[in-house]
């Protein structure tokens, strides 16, 4: 461990930090023995593959070792990391956690505040990030790497954004799988077997979420067309917006951006 290594991560062992880890591996983003991670059991399980990566017992050595800090453990933990970083740039995805937080937690004048998602073992996630003033044009390049290659990224200008997005896109699969979940139910209530009624839905939000990424239309001009057309899906959306389900979803959103920012 004489040689600095690239990018240590701490919260290695956790869903979003190993999902986070196995991407930046298996893309190639990061070379096995270029990536260090903190855990006192050593190696962390689904790692195995890749022969060089390092495993320590102390987030202060991590951090010694390091060019680059990602952050992934449980927010509730931010306050006890025992690490301290003169001049590191420290990249958390950790929910709530400010980046005035950051720089004391860490000593580092270099964070970062981004949100990303278990999806990212799939390069599927999207990561906002915001950079504090200290952060250098080498260092946002860095981050949109890293992020990007967990799948699309966007720095924004406010950190306030970041809350909505920990509502809105962290949760992977979250709010899509409750809508899914109800239509699955659905499906059983009128007699169809849970196993083919499993299949179908999921093969439904598999081809909208395709159809939704790939596509030109908006989500607001797919429901529209179907609206125009007039047809069966047309009844079910308009009794469904009539319900009120869209004030109902920024209700539940609202909410969890409350949440987060509780945290803080």
């Amino acid at each position: 461990m004489a040689d600095r290594k690239a990018l240590g991560i701490v919260g290695g062992t956790g869903m979003l930090g190993g999902a986070i880890a196995r991407r930046l591996l298996s893309s190639g983003y990061v070379a096995p023995d270029s990536l260090v991670v903190s855990n006192r059991s050593g190696l962390p399980a689904g790692l195995e593959t890749w022969p060089g990566v390092s495993a320590v017992a102390s987030n202060q050595v991590l951090a010694d070792a390091c060019d680059t800090i990602l952050l992934a453990v449980p927010p509730a933990q931010a306050g006890s990391l025992e690490m301290s970083v003169a001049d590191t740039l420290v990249i958390s995805v950790m929910a709530g956690v400010s980046r005035a937080q950051l720089s004391d937690f860490t000593g580092s004048p270099r964070v970062v505040r981004a949100m990303s998602s278990p999806a990212a073992e799939h390069g599927l996630a999207y990561s906002p990030w915001i950079g504090s003033d200290a952060v250098t044009e080498a260092d946002r390049a860095t981050v949109g790497g890293l992020l990007s290659a967990c799948g699309a990224s966007d720095a924004v200008a406010d950190e306030g954004q970041i809350e909505c997005f920990t509502a809105l896109t962290g949760p992977v699969p979250g709010f899509v799988a409750l809508f899914a979940d109800a239509m699955v139910s659905y499906a059983v209530r009128s007699g169809i077997e849970p196993d083919i009624a499993l299949k179908a839905i999921r093969q439904l939000f598999l081809s909208g979420g395709t159809m939704l990424h790939d596509g030109g239309k908006t989500p607001g001009d797919h429901v529209q067309e179907m609206i125009d057309y007039a047809g069966t899906t047309a009844a079910g959306l308009v009794a469904m917006r009539d319900a009120g389900l869209v004030d109902l979803v920024h209700d539940g959103l609202d909410m969890a951006v409350r949440k987060t920012r509780s945290m803080a």
